[in-house]
């Protein structure tokens, strides 16, 4: 992420010295046009093998503007390995001149929750008042020290403010809640610097207190909707908010994925399944591991995996119906038959859905265990319903990777760099995420 003409400071060539006189610093051109394209080339090359392989994945991509204005857009893979371990690679950051307001469209669904109108009102001046105080003690390290004075005296924890980033998610709640926290001691430093107008009014502490107490549960999960003894805003920004989530989430398809999602994750199955939708949803599952293990299926997966040897064509056919007791694993290691020179055929739709049934029926980890993790130790039991869990589970849930890419991104785009092109721009974000 360094700005190639570090290379050309004395201060970093003379680091290089000490730590081995004999070395010849190449020049800025060197790793510019030739360092930097062989780095790139070999990483490129090293993904592109790995992705090739790949037979169920996810894509995410999002918007974002560099400190200079320039609009970037990046595309991210999601999948699993055979190792069951979750792998993401950036693919591409591709310069996207059309138009887009990804700021403006976030903070319009951070406040599209708040009506009425005088509620949104009160609350952008509420938080306006917070992000003010917030930003005089980050940019003077003598409030900054003062603070740190007064979190002793008051017996406050020394916790550090924290700024609101629009690109992360709950950060204007984490700032707030923090605020609230040192609300006190930010006040005796104010006072005592005679800087009244920065302290927020009764009124704002008002909708900052209703807001923290909203927002805060969303983090953790819990039912925010349930409680009583809300202020009539508190009750207003709730109601707002489940109406947006009810919205947002109205969708057949969206519901349809969620649920298939949840069936592979074993913690959880059909627990969280409205009782109408499971049997349509067991349908669903058993439907598509049927057209999983079809002939044509089959194939493909094997062209993209190059693991699974084809079978002979003098196979004797199908296996053999001795009835003898066995196992749950020896039972589904008939579908990993054929990789190890036994006889192999395409399952039925009832042992599938015999196979179904049993994971549903198998014991569940603990909520706190990864699913992957599971899964990784319970492949040989449940092989088919494997397939479809590296199919649902490596859609992300989040949207952590395209923060990191922004992140990455703006540590390299600075205003000393401002000049990148935007091949370079995706060369050097490439590395900085897949290396």
């Amino acid at each position: 992420m360094a700005p190639v003409y570090t290379v050309e400071k004395d201060s970093f060539r003379d680091l290089v010295k000490v730590l081995d006189p004999r070395y010849i610093m190449p020049s800025r051109q060197h790793f510019s046009e030739v360092e930097l394209p062989r780095l790139y080339d070999a990483c490129r090359t090293k993904v592109e093998k790995e992705v090739r392989s790949v037979v169920h994945y996810a894509l995410t991509t999002d918007l974002w503007t560099s400190r200079v204005m320039q609009p970037y857009m990046n595309i991210t893979i999601h999948f699993i390995r055979e190792d069951w371990t979750l792998c993401t690679h950036c693919l591409q950051t591709a310069y996207f001149p059309d138009d887009h307001t990804g700021a403006m469209l976030a903070q319009e669904n951070a406040l599209k929750a708040l009506r009425p109108t005088s509620t949104k009102q009160a609350v952008e001046r509420a938080v306006g008042a917070c992000k003010r105080v917030v930003s005089a003690f980050s940019n003077s390290w003598k409030r900054k020290r003062d603070l740190a004075k007064a979190q002793a005296v008051l017996d406050l924890p020394p916790h550090q403010l924290i700024t609101e980033t629009p690109t992360r998610w709950g950060s204007q709640q984490q700032m707030i809640e923090r605020f609230l926290e040192q609300e006190k001691a930010l006040s005796q430093v104010l006072l005592a610097d005679k800087v009244r107008n920065l302290v927020p009014s009764w009124q704002d502490m008002m909708v900052l207190e209703s807001m923290n107490k909203a927002l805060g549960p969303l983090f953790e999960f819990i039912d925010a909707f349930r409680k009583d003894g809300d202020t009539e805003l508190t009750k207003a920004i709730k109601k707002g908010i489940f109406k947006y989530l009810n919205e947002k989430y109205d969708d057949n398809a969206m519901d349809n994925l969620l649920d298939m999602a949840t069936l592979v994750d074993p913690r959880f199955k059909t627990a969280y399944m409205k009782e109408e939708r499971v049997e349509f949803i067991k349908m669903r599952a058993a439907a598509e591991l049927v057209d999983m293990a079809s002939p044509a299926a089959e194939s493909a997966e094997t062209a993209a995996t190059s693991i699974s040897p084809p079978v002979a064509e003098d196979d004797p056919g199908p296996y053999p119906t001795k009835k003898a007791k066995k196992s749950l694993g020896s039972y589904f290691k008939k579908a990993l038959a054929a990789g190890q020179g036994t006889t192999h055929a395409q399952p039925s739709r009832a042992s599938i859905e015999l196979e179904l049934s049993m994971y549903l029926q198998a014991p569940g980890p603990d909520s706190e265990t990864n699913p992957l993790e599971w899964w990784k130790q319970h492949e040989l039991n449940f092989p088919l319903v494997a397939r479809l869990a590296k199919k649902y589970l490596c859609i992300p849930a989040t949207s952590s990777s395209s923060e990191r890419a922004f992140s990455a991104s703006g540590n390299i785009i600075t205003c000393k760099r401002s000049c990148l092109k935007p091949d370079t721009v995706d060369q050097l974000v490439f590395l900085a995420l897949n290396l």
